[in-house]
């Protein structure tokens, strides 16, 4: 956290409101590609390794297929983007000379998803010490590129440290991983086994449907406070986003580290039901208080955290941090829907989700100006909130009756 909101000072001093928007629509990029070029396995990785605990040939047969189909999609990708380079620079960035960052990304792209393959395995072998040591580095590592970068090559050589932190970041993690018993080259690389591949497809697929969503959802609304207000108005919103995301990282690390292999472990909707509450009553007061405090010292913490250029982005923190506990709130039981598999359930409330916030952002930017895209994402979260329980609800209920069945 300490180092991304450090990152968002360096981008506020060296590329300004204007270059915050470009910045956040090449992060949207990478994480669509990376996604893709991936397999989309990670989540499902995590999950197996978790529940396959008792048995380490079985794990082996999960990183083994999801290592092999990674390199392959991955090297395949790099080879697309650095072919069509000039194309993905103009239709992201708007502008064909930004082509040389998605060259530099290609290079780098085999070593970003190693990096959240390994990333993946540590988290479902519960080894939590090495997992955090490993995104400790690898966010030190972002710092000083982009801190480095940022200050010799302006915008363009911080969009060149967001594209090749990551690889940097695989030096950290295998290093911390050498002497692990499973760390071998046979554990990553061999046969790909058909029925581990037909399992982490549905992980595949609700991965690659949110990375699809969530970050296009984002670039269209980008476009559309460009269009109506200028790209200095879309550097606000995006300072807003990226602050959002910095003080949440504590909540979100502690869902996918923690919530997401404990909720595949558990088997019985007993279980999940205390498990759930106990999330509760612990993550939702911590994300409420936090967003109290920052709102109440929103000015002050943009002229540490950004410039005075940022002061008129105070107009959107009210809606936003509001937003910010129901997204919490929801992702609670988000993380249920990866946990347990429960794929058209994912599918379709982030699918609707998303083309709901894009249209509701569309409608109330007209109405309200900026102000309209943050009360369009606290009343998105609400709802999908509201979605995601009852259809969860349901999903359990059904469950239950057939099992007495």
């Amino acid at each position: 956290m300490l180092t991304l909101l450090g990152i968002n000072k360096l981008l506020a001093l060296y590329v300004g409101p204007a270059g915050y928007a470009a910045f956040g629509q090449f992060q949207n990029a990478v994480a669509i590609i990376t996604t893709f070029a991936s397999g989309a396995f990670n989540n499902g990785v995590t999950k197996y390794t978790a529940e396959y605990h008792d048995e380490p040939d079985l794990q082996k047969k999960i990183w083994r297929t999801a290592g092999t189909v990674s390199l392959i999609t991955s090297v395949l990708a790099s080879l697309m983007i650095y072919v069509f380079s000039d194309d993905l620079a103009e239709i992201f960035l708007k502008n064909v000379e930004f082509s040389g960052v998605f060259k530099w990304f290609s290079v780098g792209l085999t070593f970003f998803v190693f990096n959240s393959l390994l990333l993946a395995i540590l988290n479902g072998l519960k080894d939590i010490g090495r997992c955090v040591v490993s995104n400790i580095l690898g966010s030190l590592f972002s710092l000083v590129i982009t801190g480095g970068l940022a200050l010799y090559g302006g915008l363009y050589g911080a969009l060149v440290a967001l594209a090749i932190y990551q690889s940097f970041s695989l030096l950290g993690t295998l290093f911390i991983c050498r002497k692990q018993v499973w760390m071998s080259l046979s554990s990553f690389f061999g046969k790909v086994d058909k029925d581990i591949t037909i399992k982490l497809f549905k992980f595949s697929l609700m991965a690659a449907v949110s990375a699809a969503c969530v970050p296009t959802t984002q670039m269209l609304v980008r476009s559309e406070i460009g269009a109506e207000l200028g790209w200095t108005q879309v550097g606000y919103w995006e300072a807003m986003w990226r602050l959002s995301s910095a003080y949440l990282l504590v909540v979100t690390t502690t869902l996918a580290v923690y919530y997401l292999p404990r909720l595949s472990e558990l088997k019985t909707f007993s279980e999940i039901k205390l498990e759930i509450r106990a999330g509760y009553k612990l993550i939702l007061p911590v994300s409420v208080l936090a967003g109290v405090a920052i709102y109440f010292l929103r000015e002050h913490l943009i002229l540490i955290l950004f410039s005075k250029e940022f002061l008129p982005m105070q107009a959107l923190f009210f809606w936003q941090l509001i937003g910010d506990s129901l997204k919490v709130g929801s992702w609670v039981l988000g993380y249920l829907m990866l946990g347990k598999a429960m794929v058209k359930t994912f599918i379709f409330t982030e699918v609707s989700s998303s083309v709901f916030f894009y249209f509701l952002s569309v409608k109330l930017l007209g109405v309200f100006g900026l102000e309209g895209v943050v009360i369009a994402y606290a009343v998105n979260y609400l709802l999908y909130w509201i979605v995601v329980w009852l259809l969860i609800k349901r999903n359990f209920s059904t469950a239950q009756e057939e099992k007495a069945a």
